[in-house]
């Protein structure tokens, strides 16, 4: 790579003007010591671009982008900064400085596998145009290729004879290693004669920086042919993971017309849409897109659309991009995706409507968090609690992958809000339970006996119970602040876990937020985030409440297994207090029946499981509190089942 002094950059800029180099991309007016023109970063209709060839420098009022020649071709054209300096250094013409003699053979060799590259190109055109050309020009027409297509993408034939375009080149004065370097003959493992590597195929020129030819693509004219496409190997001169088909003329296209850049998937596809007047498409080479591709189209595009076959195929290869994307995406950078038609692609589609059919559906490109969403929404049916924990901690292991932390957050805080719209609503609007007490308007039950509803307590005892209720329920969320791996071991209790005080609920949602926002929180980062939300007034209480300071699980010191053994005792408690005592008399009342064995059973167990509660109100650490209250329960199951035959 090049090294640029600043004395060579300015000698560079001393010798261009800033309005001739920018003058071929804007439509520039002089007017008194400046030059104006239509802003090339914002459409408008009034000028507010100006170039100042004594300053040497551009300013555009409408978007405060301000910089030199090489700042505008880096801005507007997506070059790099050593492509542009190459760029103006070649409209200069400069030499290059070279940092070492390595690097200035280098740059011979480049050049001279870029010259062979050239000739072939050339000797592929004229081919194309002769007598044993028609099959392939034929075979163009019924595509709907023009001339003007042909001779704007320099569209070539290969004949089919063995060594035909090495025998040209050789004659030329290109050497037998020059042409297998640069990926147009093949030497066999056997050491016999080189021979051409295409042969009877339709030719596609790729490009490079500067406009030279690095590479081809082929497209078999004999459909047995064992691959219908073909493209030149990996050379000193063309990485096939770092190019796009057609990139530079797209990319000063969509700058021109400030239109996002186009991602199809082949060599015709690109044809037929500048044809159709789309002329900012480009193509990967046969490969899903890679990241430097994704570097080269966010270089020209904030947010290219990739329009893929609305096939399996073509499915699958949006999903690759979004999984090659995620870690890369960044502030303004993103993608979004067009699926046409099961069976279409852009060639089909603007050859059947035009320029038309194909607005039409770009119209409809969706950004990438949607097909993201809807991807792993269809991996597996949602309808079990494993399921929906299967499928956020799918999302969560999705989210980790972004690099970047802003880009992170706004992904976790976009997914947990439609986690939360799809099945926070399925919780709070989920079918009503029917109250047993109150079946059939308070008929007789199958014993003949009316259902009672159980007294409620008194206005006292609710005052008496709250602080008791409301700790109960602090533990639980304290134990996921002061021990965020906690939250991710026990994703499913911590999302499924619902809190009957309003506060307490919104600082668990808080704390969900925070961790679907950022992952690789830790305590501090996220009693920050916490402290700087609605929520600040419960955390403040709940770290401060004395007698939750008294269990040890809940310290911030207490080993992860420790505190997870503890998280699951008082997660037990609460669930006997909120849900399994009223499912315990909801059995018994139903059991009522005078001195049956079953109904005497059925107190003994909740006398035991009451006990078993008081046991833990004590000592939240026991470690065989869960496995009693689950014995307990089956005990109550087993003795209805035996009274009703259930």
């Amino acid at each position: 790579m090049a090294r640029f002094s600043p004395d060579f950059l300015d000698e560079l800029k001393s010798r261009l003007r800033p309005s001739d180099v920018i003058g071929r991309y804007v439509k520039l007016q002089k007017r008194g010591n400046a030059w104006w023109g239509l802003s090339p970063f914002n459409k408008e209709k009034t000028p507010s671009f100006t170039v100042n060839d004594d300053r040497g420098s551009y300013h555009c009022f409408s978007s405060q982008n301000h910089g030199d020649i090489i700042t505008f071709l880096i801005e507007t054209q997506g070059m790099s900064f050593p492509e542009a300096v190459e760029s103006l250094a070649a409209d200069a013409g400069m030499e290059l400085p070279r940092s070492s003699p390595e690097e200035a053979a280098r740059e011979r060799q480049i050049k001279g596998l870029a010259e062979a590259c050239e000739a072939a190109s050339v000797f592929f055109q004229k081919g194309l145009h002769r007598n044993h050309g028609r099959g392939a020009l034929d075979y163009l027409k019924d595509r709907g290729v023009t001339d003007e297509q042909i001779d704007e993408f320099d569209i070539g034939l290969a004949p089919s004879g063995r060594t035909e375009l090495k025998d040209h080149l050789i004659n030329k004065g290109f050497t037998d290693d020059v042409l297998v370097e640069a990926g147009l003959v093949i030497r066999p493992d056997d050491g016999g004669a080189t021979f051409d590597r295409f042969r009877g195929r339709i030719m596609f020129p790729i490009h490079g920086s500067r406009n030279r030819v690095i590479a081809f693509g082929g497209r078999a004219l004999d459909p047995n042919a064992r691959a219908k496409y073909l493209n030149s190997p990996e050379t000193p001169l063309f990485h096939k993971s770092s190019v796009l088909y057609r990139f530079d003329p797209a990319r000063r296209a969509a700058a021109e017309s400030k239109e996002p850049l186009i991602v199809c998937e082949g060599y015709m596809d690109v044809i037929a849409l500048w044809g159709a007047g789309v002329k900012h498409a480009v193509a990967p080479l046969g490969t899903a897109l890679t990241e430097d591709q994704l570097g080269l189209l966010w270089r020209a595009s904030e947010e290219p659309v990739l329009c893929f076959d609305g096939d399996k195929a073509g499915v699958g290869a949006a999903h690759r991009s979004i999984d090659r994307a995620l870690p890369l995406l960044k502030p303004g950078k993103s993608l979004n995706f067009v699926f046409l038609s099961d069976g279409q692609d852009p060639d089909d589609l603007v050859r059947d409507g035009g320029r038309g059919a194909f607005d039409a559906v770009l119209v409809k490109a969706r950004p990438l968090v949607d097909v993201l969403w809807d991807r792993e929404r269809a991996i597996r049916p949602l309808d079990t609690p494993e399921r929906r924990a299967a499928f956020r901690a799918q999302l969560r292991d999705l989210v980790k992958v972004i690099a970047d932390k802003d880009i992170r957050g706004a992904y976790g805080g976009e997914l947990a809000e439609r986690l939360d719209a799809e099945f926070g609503q399925r919780r709070r609007q989920g079918p009503a339970r029917q109250n047993p007490w109150r079946a059939a308007g308070g008929a007789r039950g199958r014993q003949g006996f009316r259902y009672q509803e159980p007294p409620r307590p008194s206005p006292g005892l609710k005052r008496r119970g709250a602080p008791a209720a409301w700790r109960r329920e602090a533990a639980l969320v304290l134990a996921g602040i002061n021990h965020p791996t906690l939250v991710e071991r026990q994703e499913s209790a911590f999302f499924e876990l619902e809190l009957a005080d309003p506060a307490l609920q919104a600082l668990l949602s808080a704390v969900l937020t925070a961790f679907s926002n950022d992952p690789g929180l830790d305590r501090a980062g996220l009693k920050s985030h916490l402290s700087a939300s609605g929520a600040a007034g419960s955390l403040e209480r709940v770290l401060n409440d004395p007698e939750l300071s008294k269990h040890r699980f809940l310290r911030p010191e207490t080993e992860i297994d420790e505190a997870e053994q503890g998280f699951l005792n008082a997660l037990a408690h609460h669930l006997y207090e909120s849900t399994l005592k009223q499912e315990v008399a909801r059995s018994a009342s139903r059991i009522f029946t005078s001195g049956d064995e079953g109904w005497k059973a059925a107190a003994a167990a909740r006398e035991e499981l009451v006990n078993v509660n008081r046991a833990g109100d004590a000592d939240t650490k026991d470690d065989g509190e869960q496995d009693r209250l689950n014995a307990v329960r089956e005990r109550m199951k087993q003795s209805v089942s035996k009274k009703f035959g259930r």
